[in-house]
Formats: C-alpha cells, sequence, structure tokens
C-alpha cells in the first residue's frame, strides 16, 4: 500500500496537500456527509456562532441532492409535531381519519437541525436514536400507523455551559464532531458540488478492505476509544473520501483524513508507547535455502475466501502513521483536561432534575385522565382522541352537537417540572468576627448566584444575632437583589442557635414543597448563648441548640456546618452530628474556598 508520510507532515505543518486535501475541515465535513449521509449520520458543531452554524447547514443543504429538506427541532418539540399525528381540522371537516407527518418524515433526504442538544428530551433524544439507526420512523398512535423513510444527516448545536454535555447516545451516532472557526464562503461551493455529485455516484464501488477496518480499530484502542461505531464510522468516511478524490480503494491517505475527523475528537488518552525490541528480533532472518524449479511450493489458492483469510494485517508503519494522524490533531490541553475530569469522578453535567406535575412546569403533552384535582384539560388532544371514533359512534344525541365524547375520550395537560437546589445560608452575625464571617458568605453567594442561572439554582440567606433570626433573602436567583442586600448586612449581639436552626428547618420546608432540593449551610463557631425563650445562659442555650438539631436531622436535609472558630469548637460538632451535617473547620474561610464546599455539597444533595 502506498505511504503518505509526505502528506501527513504536510498536515502537521499546516501546509495544505493537493487536491481536495487543501479543503477546510468544515468543507470536507459537509462534504463527506453530502456524500453517505446515511452512513456517517451526521455532526457535533461545538458551540457555534448562529451565522457560523447557518452557513454550514446552508452549505451542507446545497451539496446535497436538490430540493433537500432543512428541519430544525425545537427544544420543547410536542410529539405531534416530532412523529406526526392526527391533522384535527381535517379529521373534523372531513369527517374521516386523516394523519399528519411529522418533523422528522418531512426531513426525509435532508437535514435536521437540533439547536440545544445538550437539554434534548428523553423523547427527542430516543426518536432521534432510532431513526439515526434505522433510516425509518413507526407511528402507531392515535388509530395511525404508518412507516416513513427518515433519511437524514443530524447536526447538533452543543451550547451546553458550565457541567453540561450532550448525551452520549446521541454522540455516538454521529460521525463527526467539529468547532467552526468562521463562516463558510458560499463562492467556495461552485467546483466542489460537481465534485459531490460524481462522488456520490461512485460510492459503491469503493472498496474498503478489512485490513484498514482492522488499522482503525487498532488506532481507536490506542486512544481509548470505546466504541465500537467509531471505527465503523472512520471506514465509511475513509471510503467517501476516496470517493471523493476519484479512488476506486480506500488508501492510507483516506485512512489518516478518516482517522483525523473521526477518532481525533473522541480520543481520551494517549497510546502507550510500543516496548524497545529485543536484540534478537533486530536480526534479519535466515534466507532459506535455493531450491530447484521441481522442489518449489505450488502457488496459493485463487479462490476469494481463502485470499480473504490469508489477508496481510496492518503494518506497525501504517499503524503509526494513523496514530500520528490523529495525535497532530488533537487540541492542545484537551488530553489532559479528560484526564482531569476522568479523575476527579465527574459525570454528565444535568440542568437540575425532571419531575412531572400536572399543575405546573413546561408543558409535556397529555395523558388519559379526567379534569380533576387542579389538572387542566387538553382541548386539542381531547377532540383528537375522539375523531377517529366519530363515524363508529353515529351521531350524537344533542342535535347542537356536532362530535360525540366520551369519558374515555378526555385528555389532561402534562407539565414536567425543571428542579433545582436552593442553598440555605444561615449565617452567625454575632460576635466580634461576625465582620469576617459575613464577608465571606457575601463573597461565596455572589459566586454561586453568578453561575446558578444555567442551572436554575436559587440561594437564600437567613442571618441570626441578639435574640431573633432574620430572613435577608428569601429564595432568589437575582444578583442584582442579592448585592444590594448583602451589603447592608448587620452584626453583632448574641448566639440564638436553637432559633436559627427552626428557621433554617422552616425554610428547607417550604423549599421542599416549591419543588426544589434544599441545601443548608450553617456557618458559626455553634457557641450558643441565647436559649429559645430568649434568656441567656450556655447551658440552656446548647441544649435548645442540640434538641433544634435533632428535630431538623428528622427531615433528611443535606447540610453542610461551616465550623468559623479558630481552632474548632466541640459543641459545634456536637451540633452538626445531632443535624446529621457535614462537619468542615475552616476558620479562614474565603470566598472561593466556601463556594468549593458548597458546590460539592449540591451535587451530594442532588445525586440523593
Amino acid at each position: 500500500m502506498p505511504s503518505s508520510a509526505s502528506s501527513l507532515e504536510q498536515k502537521v505543518n499546516g501546509s495544505p496537500a493537493e487536491g481536495v486535501q487543501s479543503l477546510d475541515d468544515a468543507l470536507l465535513i459537509a462534504a463527506l456527509l453530502a456524500i453517505d449521509p446515511r452512513g456517517l449520520g451526521g455532526v457535533v458543531l461545538d458551540h457555534p456562532m448562529h451565522e457560523q452554524a447557518r452557513t454550514f447547514t446552508d452549505a451542507l443543504q446545497r451539496l446535497l441532492p436538490p430540493d433537500a429538506p432543512l428541519r430544525r427541532i425545537p427544544i420543547g418539540v410536542s410529539a405531534d409535531r416530532l412523529i406526526g399525528g392526527v391533522d384535527l381540522a381535517a379529521t373534523l371537516s372531513s369527517g374521516r381519519l386523516v394523519a399528519e407527518r411529522g418533523v422528522l418524515a418531512a426531513a426525509d433526504g435532508g437535514i435536521v437541525v437540533l439547536p440545544m442538544s445538550e437539554r434534548a428530551t428523553v423523547s427527542v433524544r430516543t426518536t432521534l436514536c432510532e431513526v439515526l439507526d434505522s433510516g425509518s420512523l413507526q407511528v402507531a398512535r392515535d388509530g395511525i400507523g404508518a412507516l416513513h423513510d427518515v433519511r437524514i444527516v443530524a447536526v447538533l448545536l452543543d451550547e451546553s455551559v458550565d457541567d453540561e454535555a450532550i448525551h452520549p447516545a446521541l454522540t455516538d451516532r454521529v460521525a463527526f464532531r467539529l468547532a467552526l472557526k468562521h463562516s463558510i464562503d458560499a463562492d467556495e461551493m461552485a467546483e466542489l458540488r460537481a465534485t459531490v455529485f460524481d462522488a456520490r455516484g461512485r460510492l459503491g464501488d469503493v472498496v474498503g478492505d478489512d485490513v484498514w477496518l482492522s488499522a482503525l480499530c487498532q488506532t481507536a484502542d490506542a486512544f481509548g476509544i470505546a466504541s465500537m461505531r467509531a471505527p465503523l464510522f472512520a471506514l465509511r468516511c475513509a471510503r467517501a473520501h476516496a470517493a471523493l478524490e476519484s479512488r476506486d480503494a480506500v488508501s492510507q491517505v483516506d485512512a489518516e483524513v478518516a482517522a483525523r475527523l473521526v477518532l481525533a475528537p473522541r480520543a481520551t488518552r494517549l497510546p502507550v508507547a510500543p516496548p524497545p525490541p529485543d536484540s534478537e528480533s533486530e536480526q534479519p532472518p535466515p534466507t532459506p535455502p535455493e531450491s530447484s524449479d521441481a522442489d518449489e511450493a505450488p502457488p496459493p489458492p485463487s479462490d476469494p475466501e481463502s485470499a480473504e483469510q490469508n489477508a496481510e494485517p496492518p503494518t506497525p508503519s501504517e499503524i503509526e502513521l494513523l496514530r500520528d494522524a490523529v495525535s497532530a490533531s488533537l487540541p492542545p490541553g484537551m488530553l489532559e483536561a479528560l484526564m482531569a475530569r476522568a479523575g476527579s469522578g465527574s459525570v454528565q453535567g444535568r440542568v437540575g432534575s425532571e419531575e412531572q406535575s400536572l399543575l405546573r412546569g413546561r408543558p409535556r403533552g397529555a395523558r388519559s385522565g379526567l379534569p380533576r384535582g387542579g389538572a387542566r384539560l387538553h382541548l386539542l388532544e381531547t377532540l383528537r382522541a375522539a375523531a377517529p371514533w366519530q363515524r363508529v359512534r353515529g351521531r350524537p344525541v344533542e342535535a347542537k352537537s356536532r362530535i360525540a365524547i366520551r369519558r374515555e375520550d378526555f385528555r389532561i395537560r402534562r407539565f414536567v417540572e425543571r428542579t433545582g437546589t436552593t442553598v440555605i445560608f444561615l449565617v452567625d452575625a454575632s460576635g466580634s468576627s461576625a465582620l469576617q464571617r459575613l464577608s465571606e458568605a457575601k463573597g461565596a453567594i455572589e459566586l454561586l448566584l453568578a453561575e446558578s442561572y444555567a442551572r436554575r439554582d436559587r440561594v437564600c440567606l437567613i442571618s441570626f444575632r441578639g435574640k431573633g433570626t432574620e430572613l435577608l433573602l428569601p429564595p432568589t436567583r437575582a444578583l442584582a437583589r442579592a448585592k444590594k442586600v448583602l451589603a447592608a448586612l448587620p452584626g453583632g449581639g448574641g448566639t440564638p442557635m436553637a432559633n436559627a436552626i427552626d428557621s433554617a428547618t422552616h425554610q428547607a420546608l417550604a423549599t421542599r414543597r416549591d419543588g426544589s432540593v434544599p441545601l443548608v449551610v450553617v456557618l458559626s463557631d455553634g457557641r450558643a448563648n441565647i436559649a429559645r425563650d430568649g434568656t441567656p445562659g450556655r447551658p440552656g442555650a446548647e441544649r435548645d441548640a442540640l434538641a433544634a438539631a435533632a428535630t431538623f436531622s428528622q427531615f433528611g436535609f443535606s447540610s453542610l456546618f461551616v465550623d468559623t472558630s479558630p481552632r474548632g469548637e466541640a459543641v459545634a460538632r456536637r451540633i452538626a452530628d445531632a443535624m446529621r451535617a457535614r462537619y468542615v473547620l475552616l476558620p479562614y474561610a474565603d470566598a472561593k474556598a466556601l463556594g468549593g464546599l458548597v458546590r460539592t455539597a449540591k451535587q451530594l444533595a442532588e445525586a440523593l
């Protein structure tokens, strides 16, 4: 097989090679997807600007066959719009069941764009995975039974923030991942369109033997790629690239392009260096003695099965070239970030958990049921359920009624409420060191609020001093309001620890009723000196504090007790144990350290 070390050197050094190798990666990926849309699945665009994503999808649409449709799937798409259902207006006007095609069926032969793919719902995600796997969509609902061809190219827009991530089931079903650096110029499409059209007709004749598949599998294994789809995508990419360059078989250049475009974005580790060769293995093998023509061995069998069994395995130099192509395409620092994330045990991020609700939240279709107990009737879905049965039921009894609706037709609205975490700060504002504690609490709250919008988290601030407590900041995500309240936070006085824990219990219960996960963070030295009834004295105040902490523990709230005393107080540890809170001695807490502790506690609270 021809070696292509020179072309690899050109790619590593940044100088373009000849032919289509001089194409930008974005345009090359668009061309490969247009050549084999069914086999390559699609592409993930990393944090694209609106104009960049638009020019990429426009370029891909122009490279596909004429009249290829382009459809976008909204983040809150319903099942009727996604997979199809009953066309209610046509059904009621005609008196017979009329089916309506969904977005996916209407996109057959074209492109489907999924914005905010990291927040795709389970129904959208599973339906899209099914379509990418089978190329078809089975619809069996509302009296409709249909099978649609859905041969699409999926363009997944990754707009994630913080620890969000596209579900692995989606990324595993598309061949490419691309970070767009600039918009695609339409002038570059003129000559490429005819080349892609010819390559699409030539693709079926391109041979990709098992030798290259074995080499790509070994390369994927060397870079820690566990998915079995990755080397298959790489082989399909190599065949499409060979067709683009008018070759009848996959070459080393095609395999390198496939490794660079398909395998490099999936790499999770660097390959292990091969062991040094032994001295014995470096010696050339002995040459066999010369033999006469009569003693020559017969030629090997020429049947295809024997030739396939005797196919030569990939040579070490070929695999090494593929590894070099992948390594040269890895962005600086990417592997270090992946290894650091793997070492910390982080998981796929989420933006709160979803809970089913009949009263509030984001609309998520309907289900069978009666509008009772606050549940709301979904009129359109009720009519859709009744429409297919009108001819069977006959004319309604009442003359004024044109449609017969029965009890089993009623549909009620279904909502999905996305829950977040409410961090309740219980801050000791008493004593001479209150100013330092309040300063760090202010800094931590501002840090958490700055990152709370995407995760739908809220913060709440309760201060306690003198003989009582004060709710200074109700649960909120408004950063400006929080800063205004925090700036005027007072300090000084006694330590009513029992009343403070009671207030935190009531606030946590209210937060849980609102559908949020409460996390209570106590910042205090625990030295209670004011009892529940307001009388001073440490013994009675400590007894009341321990009793309030025992009541708090019965509700199972996640909590964190930060002891702000210089050396740690025994009473603070006892109160933390009674609350079943995680005890942390942090006498010199800064806002960043406290924010990190609270962030870790939030992850534990959401996991429970």
